[in-house]
């Protein structure tokens, strides 16, 4: 397998013995290079002594030689750099465009770490790499957990920017889609992103006094005023206390002057969900605190803590919204403002990676540093994948490591990309050193 010669080569777990070319000249590889993940070969700027001559250079791994030509190399310039091609079988000659002959290194997999693979890749126990995580120190888990912190970070900052080109590069509007998705949590998330793309905030803005009307247009817009969408048994009742008819009145006063288009209400989900996560709940939530204008990015950025940040996002229900959870349909009366844990996961969805995206696009390292040290300040999420990890003996101290275990699971083991993980790497080395593979 390819891709486990080339971890081979980068994290330089070579046998005990003399490497060699296929002519016969001592090799030692002083650093194996940069990998590169994009085209062209696969380590930049590696150095290697070849019989005795230090080449800096590129770096090309094949499980056959024969590949060079099979891929083109020797017609593409981007491979005359390479100074040396690591085989796991040499099956014919190497040439570059211009008719250089490149020298072979032919490098076996140690069976420990093809088997230990293998392994891996085969195990039932979920992760597979349970055996190996109670022997971990602390520093190398909590070091690999930071950096998987840092790639979720940028993961969602990638989303907020394609978020910020949708909306013609309004960075307002790209916060306003991004805490609309994470009122969804999780289930309603992809019908909260596409109804926050429906409303248009310069128009709405108009109106954003009145609590009234962005109600109406919320809930508008969401496709829930439509009589249809009343359940028949309350439909009695919801024209008896009149305010679904005058928000479906004011929704289409609205929605004539700024040409709006509702998203098709089959997008909510209902079902075996607890009543205050219901989307009117949400959507109630959701219009106060726009009325409010407190989640403003510029508020937003001048929060220095995870408590200034729930002060701000903090919100309840307009009034109707206090005994009901659907039209027509009373209920208990209940304060129906956002839970402790509601506000921490809005914290850690959008306060955070908002913080360290609008960072980066204004080169404000201060402003990424916060966002690290917001979420190292809130507890560590409770859900299935932090619990799994627990139960194999590794602990979130706080949220920020608990999105690292979520990365951790989602872009690795998922995956079954071990040769990419820290602790995989651990596993594929603790197996090796027992049989004499040489560790660098």
């Amino acid at each position: 397998m390819e891709s486990l010669l080339q971890y081979v080569w980068k994290h330089k777990m070579f046998p005990l013995k003399q490497l060699e070319t296929t002519d016969g000249l001592p090799v030692e590889v002083i650093d194996a290079g940069l990998q590169n993940t994009d085209a062209g070969p696969d380590f930049f700027n590696a150095k290697v002594k070849v019989g005795g001559t230090v080449w800096i250079g590129n770096v090309e791994v094949h499980d056959r030689s024969s590949s060079w030509h099979a891929h083109g190399h020797d017609h593409d310039s981007a491979y005359d750099n390479v100074v040396l091609h690591v085989a796991g079988e040499v099956d014919s000659d190497v040439v570059t465009s211009d008719g250089r002959r490149v020298a072979q290194l032919r490098l076996e997999v140690p069976q420990v770490v093809k088997d230990n693979y293998e392994a891996l890749l085969s195990a039932d126990r979920y992760p597979p790499c349970y055996a190996v995580l109670p022997g971990l120190s602390r520093l190398v888990v909590h070091g690999w957990l930071s950096r998987l912190l840092t790639e979720r970070l940028e993961r969602k900052t990638e989303a907020i920017c394609r978020r910020v080109e949708l909306c013609g590069g309004s960075w307002e509007s790209a916060l306003f889609v991004t805490m609309a998705r994470n009122y969804g949590f999780g289930v309603n998330g992809d019908a909260f992103e596409r109804w926050a793309m429906s409303v248009p905030l310069q128009s709405v803005a108009r109106h954003r006094d009145d609590l009234f009307q962005i109600e109406a247009v919320f809930m508008g817009q969401a496709g829930l005023l439509e009589p249809s969408t009343v359940a028949p048994r309350h439909r009695a009742e919801a024209g008896r206390e009149g305010y679904f008819d005058r928000l479906r009145r004011e929704y289409r006063y609205l929605a004539h002057k700024f040409g709006l288009q509702p998203i098709d209400a089959g997008a909510w989900r209902f079902l075996r969900m607890r009543p205050q996560n219901f989307p009117y709940i949400r959507l109630s939530q959701l219009a106060a605190l726009y009325h409010s204008r407190r989640a403003d990015l510029s508020r937003l950025v001048e929060c220095a803590t995870a408590g200034r940040l729930r002060e701000l996002l903090y919100t309840e229900v307009t009034p109707y919204w206090e005994t009901h959870y659907t039209f027509g349909s009373v209920s208990a009366r209940a304060r129906k403002g956002l839970s402790l844990s509601s506000l921490d996961l809005l914290v850690v969805n959008t306060a955070v990676p908002m913080l360290f995206a609008y960072g980066r696009h204004r080169h404000d390292e201060a402003l990424c540093s916060r966002a690290f040290d917001i979420i190292s300040q809130l507890k560590a999420e409770d859900n299935n994948v932090v619990r799994m990890w627990r139960e194999c003996g590794v602990c979130a101290d706080n949220a920020g490591d608990s999105q690292a275990l979520i990365q951790l699971k989602r872009e690795y083991c998922d995956r079954k990309d071990c040769l990419r993980c820290k602790i995989g790497f651990e596993y594929l080395r603790s197996g090796g050193n027992k049989l004499g593979i040489k560790m660098k």
